[in-house]
């Protein structure tokens, strides 16, 4: 094929110096985009597609107009791509095209989702006390920038940061690249897309002076972190990958934040999973944890109460300053709602900010931040005029803002913009008359023409008698007279008539071309003026962007805050005793998602060091599960600052919470149930300390009885003897009960039911001891079993409690019937064929119409007779599970 010249040849040579997935190139009025990039767009965005020809050949284009490029854009970044956008500028010799950024998943500006937008980079370094992971996180939209540092021995910490964060983007490390391991597992807790960035800007010394360039020479002193290359090699390629891209918000990251493993609670991605925090089991978010007590009424209230569930805290000082925030806010109503309702027109400063620092916001950003910023001092005068919220921690949040700057600022942009500026910056309208003085003679002169222009039909109309005469303007003609047809013969000599319409004729007179001119001059003169106004005003206020992002951040403490007083008066939440003992004491606690929706039966809770092992039992169905799950989600509250929904609760600080309760997805990625319940236990068991809380539930059931029954068992014994840490362990193994009686901090729960008249009832009420039923058979009942299956079920646990033969029923296939009897007292099997039933009862020598089955061979009977003798509860797991396989050989015969 011929070489592309011309536009063509310049998009095809602009898009081999992108790495990009797309490119899109102005061209006048439009960005278009061509060959491969047409088709691929044109199919994700229903463009339609044309062909460009160029020398002799002809390719694929698609289009659309300056003002929409976007939305566009936006799509295809949220459907994963990177898209280099090559704008059009003025040259001697006519127009030329440069790429000036490039727009990807993490450094979108655009993004219509209020949740945090995170682009990340991971690193695994190589240092002289060993390997570690290096973690950087920033949010271009907002400014926000974290790192820290964990042991590279912990990729599961590493994951849950990835999952915690949920970034938009990762930039993986020269070492992680080819870690299909690595990249394996982050695929299968992230939907990030994975960007693969110049190996060059993760080296370390070279990303220190990045990092040090642009946070200040002594930052890394400051934040704790200059010894810690993995996550200053992590913060640099960050920092260098939002410059090359350049989307310009660089200048909004002004804060580096370091936080430690310390400082937070432990929430891997499975028990973030587990405990629904922000989705439901089924992806859901309603019915989240976050969805139940999320009353924000701003985007960053919202965020920020989000990222304090997903991250609680450990520091007993913040989480009572939360506390006594809301407890303020609970008992003031109308100031509650006063301050939630100024908030309600706030807009996303942290946002705005960032627009600002990139020069993408307009007029509308622009008042919208001077709006939000006015609404600081409404917001502390609140709070300053209600006595018990003056006393609180929440005049201290306010004044961590400049209220006199904020209030300076604001004044300085109502100065400035009309109160309802346009969408765009470049026609004008934007500024308030007597902002500037050059300006107002400009507007004066333009509105003084205009006023010439509106009174011009009327003065013709004296002048030369027409009626039917009027003025106006459109893009082809410019001004006109327009003169009815019924009086065209009464124009003056001076008309030149330029049009000829149906009904009317067109004309122009010297006055008016001269005028035109005037008007188009002035307009030209005016916008170029407005525009510049415009950028040096955008230009001071991105030099304010910490400003603005320190006010959007308290307004939105504000509102988190106010937003869990609400849910807990509401609810009737209670304030939680948060200590740093051992204890968790829960006095009528409920589970604060399912009490939303049914009438909910309040549970107690004790447990400290000298009872820190409950071991739960009841039926299925019962409420075991959420008796659990309520627990680690009161402690996860009450480490947030929250209420609890309680009757009272004293919590002492964890810093972890595990949990270990269902496979979820990872049948679909072709892990069997029992390998991810072993995998997850495992995680558990390397990583919670004492003073972790850790809930796990059935244990052992993805594997046959006897295997599960002796890794249930060695777990608690592990867990309590040498973890020793706050756990809920929820079974159907009844023998797991006699723990309690040998381990010292092992105690029995159970979920009570009454049964009377064969009818069963979940009372769902906790109490201590162990249960002595399962009741199963009455759960497939309610589950909707088919009647003969449940009643066949009933028969057989019945003969089982009373040691009674079984018998096995089936069809020989031949329209008879076939049957085997076990007899659990003799241990003896008969058989039976083309016979009626056998009715033995449990009775050997009972006569059947069918052959007598001869007892069981020796072997089998010296094992039988071995298993009698067994006391399960005496045996060792490990013993227990020899004992099986030395029986198994022996009736293999080996």
């Amino acid at each position: 094929m011929t070489e592309a010249t011309g536009i063509v040849g310049e998009f095809l040579s602009l898009k081999e110096e992108t790495d990009a997935d797309i490119l899109t190139m102005q061209c006048g009025d439009f960005y278009e985009f061509f060959g491969d990039d047409a088709e691929l767009v044109a199919e994700e965005l229903d463009l339609k597609v044309s062909q460009k020809s160029s020398h002799g050949s002809s390719y694929p284009m698609a289009g659309v107009p300056v003002a929409d490029l976007t939305p566009y854009v936006s799509a295809l970044v949220e459907r994963g791509y990177r898209v280099a956008v090559a704008d059009q500028h003025e040259t001697a010799d006519g127009h030329a095209r440069e790429i000036t950024r490039v727009v990807t998943p993490g450094t979108h500006l655009e993004t219509g989702d209020a949740s945090a937008q995170y682009l990340a980079a991971v690193v695994r370094h190589s240092g002289r006390d060993g390997d570690d992971y290096g973690l950087a996180f920033a949010d271009v939209t907002t400014g926000q920038f974290q790192v820290t540092q964990l042991d590279a021995a912990d990729v599961g910490a590493v994951l849950t940061e990835l999952y915690t964060f949920a970034p938009a983007e990762v930039l993986p490390g020269p070492d992680l690249r080819n870690d299909d391991d690595f990249l394996d597992r982050l695929a299968e807790r992230s939907d990030a897309a994975v960007t693969l960035h110049a190996s060059a800007s993760f080296e370390p010394g070279r990303a220190r002076h990045r990092v040090r360039q642009h946070f200040g020479a002594e930052t890394l002193d400051s934040v704790g972190i200059a010894d810690d290359d993995a996550a200053i090699a992590a913060a640099g390629a960050v920092l260098a990958y939002v410059e090359e891209t350049g989307v310009g918000t660089l200048a909004a990251v002004t804060r580096l934040q370091a936080y430690g493993a310390r400082e937070h609670v432990a929430l891997d991605a499975t028990t973030q999973r587990n405990l629904e925090l922000t989705e439901t089991m089924q992806g859901d978010k309603s019915g989240s944890l976050f969805d139940t007590v999320d009353h924000t009424v701003t985007a960053a209230g919202g965020r920020l109460l989000r990222r304090w569930l997903q991250r609680p805290r450990r520091d007993r000082g913040e989480l009572q300053r939360r506390q006594a925030a809301v407890a303020a806010l609970t008992r003031e109503a109308m100031a509650r709602e006063t301050i939630r309702e100024t908030l309600s027109d706030a807009y996303d400063l942290e946002r705005l900010a960032s627009r600002a620092t990139s020069g993408t916001a307009d007029g509308r950003d622009l008042r919208a931040a001077q709006e939000t910023l006015a609404l600081l001092p409404q917001v502390a005068d609140a709070v300053a005029q209600t006595e018990r919220l003056a006393d609180s921690p929440l005049a201290d949040a306010l004044s961590g803002a400049d209220r006199e700057a904020a209030a300076s600022l604001a004044a300085d942009l109502d100065d400035a913009l009309v109160s309802d500026p346009p969408g765009t910056v470049t026609q004008g309208d934007l500024f308030r008359y007597g902002y500037d003085d050059s300006l107002d003679a400009v507007i004066d002169d333009h509105e003084a023409a205009l006023e010439w222009l509106e009174t011009l039909p009327r003065r013709e109309k004296d002048r030369t008698g027409i009626t039917h005469l009027s003025v106006d303007r459109n893009k082809t003609d410019g001004y006109y007279i327009q003169v009815g047809k019924s009086e065209t013969d009464s124009v003056p000599d001076e008309y030149e008539e330029i049009k000829t319409l149906k009904n009317s004729k067109r004309y122009t007179i010297p006055e008016l071309d001269e005028k035109e001119r005037a008007v188009l001059r002035l307009e030209e003169r005016r916008h170029d003026m407005e525009y510049e106004l415009f950028e040096d005003l955008r230009a001071r206020v991105a030099e304010h962007a910490p400003l603005l992002q320190d006010v959007g951040r308290t307004l939105a403490e504000v509102d988190a805050l106010a937003s869990l007083a609400v849910h807990a008066v509401e609810n009737d939440w209670s304030r939680p005793e948060v200590t740093d003992g051992d204890e968790l004491a829960i006095d009528a606690g409920r589970h604060p998602v399912v009490e939303q929706t049914t009438e909910f039966v309040p549970n107690d809770l004790y447990m400290d060091r000298d009872r820190q092992f409950l071991v739960v039992t009841g039926p299925n169905m019962s409420g075991k599960s959420t008796y659990m799950r309520q627990a680690a989600l009161i402690t996860l509250l009450a480490q947030t600052g929250s209420f609890v929904p309680a009757r009272a609760a004293t919590v002492g600080v964890v810093d972890g919470i595990y949990t270990r309760v269902g496979a979820l997805d990872e049948l679909a990625q072709g892990r069997s149930t029992f390998m991810v319940e072993m995998q997850e236990l495992s995680n558990i068991l390397h990583s919670a300390t004492e003073d972790s809380l850790v809930i796990l539930d059935e244990v052992g059931r993805g594997t046959a009885t006897f295997d599960g029954i002796s890794i249930a068992w060695a777990a608690v014994e592990y867990i309590s003897t040498r973890i020793r840490c706050k756990t809920l362990f929820a079974t159907h193994y009844h023998e797991l009960t006699s723990l309690g009686d040998s381990l010292d901090t092992v105690q029995n729960v159970h979920v009570a039911a009454d049964e009377s008249d064969g009818d069963v009832t979940f009372l769902r009420t906790v109490r201590d001891g162990p249960t002595n039923r399962s009741y199963g058979v009455h759960v497939a009942d309610l589950a909707g079993v088919p009647e003969p299956v449940v009643e066949r079920s009933q028969e057989v646990l019945d003969r089982l409690r009373d040691d009674k033969a079984i018998e096995v029923r089936g069809s020989t296939g031949e329209g008879g019937t076939t049957q085997a009897v076990f007899d659990l007292s003799s241990g003896q099997f008969a058989t039976g064929g083309q016979s009626e039933r056998v009715e033995t009862d449990g009775n050997p020598d009972a006569s059947t119409d069918g052959e007598r089955g001869e007892t069981l061979d020796a072997e089998t009977e010296a094992v039988l007779e071995e298993l009698r003798d067994l006391d399960v509860n005496e045996t060792p797991p490990v013993e227990l599970l020899a004992k099986v396989q030395e029986w198994q050989a022996e009736l293999d015969g080996e």
